[in-house]
């Protein structure tokens, strides 16, 4: 693989309110491929980094960013919703790349990367989902919240929680929740044609295994392959994993280019 340079500055996206979202891009052939990072997480993160360093090596054209209260873009993080940061997932595909391409979304990236293919179908060459979390908000944090927990939501409008990737506590806010009710995926058909790749720890603890079963089931297209990785984690980004990751991108993106 061709390593990216160290630490390069990002560029920047102008968005219509105001706001503006840090990205790295690099040219290539197509399909392109376009990482969409976690919740809380940024564009400087081992996935990322190594499928630019994957990408650079085939000559695939590639692109990460920030949402909005991520990593080098504009905003807070707790004024985000998942109406906003698809909303910037849409800009980002939109304003940064031509062609076809395939997302690849992990965790909250993976919801996002749904809701983008729903929203801009033409665009879409497959999808490649980390520890998919569609509908998290909803159906694994909020039935995890304690009483007390809800009832600081409802008071305070955020509630910090610990969190176990770093020092500083997740805001979650009720303008969280809500929104993402407006946004769910897995109650109905999920009418998505493309191809979907998932790859999925069976220790997860925030992702449980059985999620990616109920989003495969939901999904009407076919081609539709999962990979559970049996000692794998939320993260997962160790070296096999890694690997892992970037054979499906490579076998998917030839698949789709002799399809």
């Amino acid at each position: 693989m061709v390593a990216p340079s160290s630490n390069p500055a990002p560029k920047y996206l102008a968005l219509a309110n105001g706001g503006r979202l840090a990205y790295h891009r690099c040219p290539g052939r197509g399909p392109g491929l376009v990482f969409l990072g976690g919740f809380m997480s940024d564009m400087t993160g081992s996935k990322a980094t190594a499928l630019e360093a994957f990408a650079r090596g085939r000559g695939q054209a590639f692109l990460r960013f920030d949402y909005r209260g991520h990593g080098q873009s504009s905003g807070a993080f707790r004024d985000g919703t998942i109406g906003a940061w698809r909303d910037d997932a849409l800009a980002a595909l939109d304003h940064l790349t031509d062609g076809p391409q395939i997302l690849i979304g992990s965790s909250m990236g993976g919801w996002l990367m749904l809701l983008a293919a729903l929203a801009r179908p033409a665009r879409i060459a497959g999808l490649v989902g980390i520890a998919a979390a569609p509908d998290f908000t909803e159906t694994l944090m909020w039935p995890a919240f304690s009483s007390e927990i809800r009832e600081t939501l409802a008071r305070d409008g955020v509630y910090l929680a610990p969190s176990e990737y770093g020092d500083d506590p997740y805001p979650i806010t009720m303008d969280l929740i809500t929104d993402g009710r407006d946004h769910l995926v897995l109650n109905g058909p999920l009418a998505i044609d493309a191809p979907v790749r998932l790859l999925q720890g069976m220790r997860d603890p925030d992702v449980p295994y059985q999620h990616a079963f109920r989003l495969m089931k939901a999904l009407t297209g076919t081609d539709v392959v999962a990979q559970f990785i049996k000692d794998g984690d939320h993260r997962l980004s160790t070296d096999s994993d890694l690997a892992r990751l970037c054979a499906t991108v490579a076998t998917l993106s030839d698949e789709v280019t002799a399809a």
